[in-house]
């Protein structure tokens, strides 16, 4: 077993800014904005200063709603500093979602962009706390959301009931280095600073609780996986709200010392101009990322020879873009890893000097110091290599639990420590897996997690629905689409369109059908369950899907 690393996120990345205080640490291409460590580092510092003089204290929870900005990226530090838990907001949510999580979540602070696409998020707080408008900054008194306090809008306009970033940036001064270091030197490796929202096959979504020793850790031999140095500077077009982005990205690059080159909003014209202008050496993406940037009209005309390596997940990688990547663009020592937000994220990763078929055939063996196994269903027993069953796995990256949810957690962490995934895997002799089916029916569409329950629930308070079950269909694009199979009250009648406008502003745009199908029936086993598998056959017949 590799030594493990002791320390919190906000002492990683002081070290790194007194190893080399003139590094870059942070470029923002498109607007010009370079950090050092040290600048970086003193700019989190800042903001720590900030939330802690708006009261907040360790183990409290704040919620940051944004796209990768620089804003994003520092509350990341800051709160590993102050010891905060951040709470991460999908960007993708509408009313009823971020409801629910910031009551789930109880949390006391929620710093958001303006807006996003075409959705206000000042908007929608308004909408679900109405109060906010008649409140003083720092003084909400919400009925729906008892413990929400604060609220922080990144950019300068004035907003009734909330505080600017400048107004955080203010009263950073009233703190003093000396309050602040004695904040970060009481934090513990073992303390949760990270709470990412999932669903599972049932229920609605749940807080994973990660702490210092997860990320950190992870992120590190993630790094160390790909062959990442100081010297490395890695393009994040990958949302930060998710592991993928904070830990695989910006965390794995603090690790090491790296330089972070976020984009903002994914736009494949932009990554490509990113990675040619400031020469970056890895690049980080789902599947259909880099099929877009492959597909770009201009790419022949971008210089990519500085390009080495990578990290290609959330969905399964076709063996024919992981070859393009390869050979187009350069990125020869690019890496597959898999995992889920339970393990903070990353179980198992290839290796750079892995043949290609082991990088797209399996997902990589497991990472130093995390223990795999290959279950059977139901009961638990190992089973020998090259027999399908449900990957387990073990060790620091397994997270400390669902939040206020202990039944769920002790549904996938068994009473020996194994957190048990839900999917299904082949081992070979070396210790590679293949994914190779789920045991829960989660949708990947292009990368995004999608939990057909949530949507199952959601229109199942439709008027007119009887019953719903969706499942996923294949596509050429996303990898899969959402279906949903519906039965109607007796006597009503209604058109899918109908039901996606019942969707519209209310659940994301990536969970609404694309197919919507109405039937009297579902195919139903001898015991009543319904069969699933049997949808998917008849919904390819409907679709002509593949």
């Amino acid at each position: 077993m590799a030594e493990l690393l002791t320390k919190t996120v906000g002492h990683l990345l002081e070290e790194k800014a007194h190893a080399h205080p003139d590094h870059e640490a942070v470029i923002y291409a498109d607007r010009g904005l370079r950090l050092t460590y040290k600048q970086f580092n003193d700019y989190c510092r800042k903001i720590a200063k900030g939330l802690m003089k708006l009261g907040l204290d360790k183990g409290e929870n704040i919620a940051v709603w944004s796209t990768n900005t620089p804003e994003w990226l520092a509350c990341q530090f800051a709160t590993g500093k102050m010891g905060a838990v951040l709470v991460t907001v999908n960007t993708n949510y509408q009313t009823s979602e971020l409801e629910y999580l910031l009551q789930q979540s109880d949390s006391t602070t929620i710093i958001l962009m303006e807006k996003y696409k075409d959705s206000s998020y000042l908007n929608m707080l308004y909408e679900i706390v109405p109060e906010l408008k008649n409140s003083q900054p720092g003084m909400l008194k919400s009925s729906r959301l008892p413990f929400l306090k604060n609220v922080i809008v990144l950019g300068e306009n004035r907003y009734p009931g909330t505080y600017s970033w400048s107004d955080l940036l203010e009263l950073a001064e009233e703190v003093s280095e000396n309050q602040l270091n004695e904040r970060l030197n009481s934090l513990d490796p073992d303390d949760v600073i990270n709470m990412q929202y999932t669903s599972g096959t049932t229920g609605f979504p749940k807080g994973v609780m990660l702490t210092h020793s997860n990320i950190v850790n992870n992120a590190y031999n993630i790094a160390n996986c790909m062959k990442l140095t100081k010297e490395d500077r890695l393009c994040i077009p990958v949302l930060f709200f998710h592991c993928f982005g904070c830990v695989l990205g910006t965390l794995a690059c603090v690790s090491v010392g790296a330089t972070i080159v976020p984009v903002q909003e994914f736009n494949p014209k932009t990554v490509l101009k990113t990675v040619e202008a400031e020469r970056c050496t890895g690049l980080h993406g789902v599947p259909t990322m880099f099929i877009a940037e492959l597909n770009d009209p201009e790419f022949e005309t971008y210089d990519l020879r500085s390009l080495r390596t990578g990290i290609m997940a959330g969905s399964n990688c076709p063996i024919e873009v992981m070859k393009a990547v390869i050979e187009k663009m350069g990125a020869r020592e690019i890496t597959i890893a898999y995992g889920q937000t339970e393990s903070s994220p990353v179980i198992t990763q290839t290796r750079t000097d892995d043949p290609i078929e082991l990088r797209v055939e399996t997902v990589g063996r497991a990472l130093p110091s995390v223990e795999v196994k290959i279950v059977e269903p139901g009961t638990g027993k190992e089973l020998p290599k090259g027999v399908q069953g449900e990957l387990c796995t073990r060790g620091y990256h397994v997270m400390k639990g669902y939040y206020k949810n202990p039944l769920a957690t002790k549904e996938v962490i068994d009473e020996e420590g194994w957190l048990h995934t839900g999917d299904l895997a082949i081992m070979d002799e070396n210790g590679y897996c293949r994914i190779t089916g789920r045991l829960k029916d989660m949708i990947i569409r292009g990368g995004e997690n999608i939990y057909p329950r949530e949507i199952e629930e959601f229109l199942y308070s439709h008027p007119k629905v009887l019953d719903v079950q969706v499942i996923g269909v294949p596509d050429s694009v996303y990898g899969e689409e959402v279906m949903a199979w519906v039965i109607l009250k007796e006597g009503e009648a209604c058109t899918a369109e109908d039901l996606r406008d019942f969707c519209r502003g209310k659940i994301s745009r990536h969970k609404i059908p694309r197919y919507i199908e109405f039937t009297k029936a579902y195919p139903m086993t001898a015991s009543g369950k319904i069969q699933k598998f049997r949808l998917r056959e008849q919904a390819k017949q409907r679709i002509g899907a593949n």
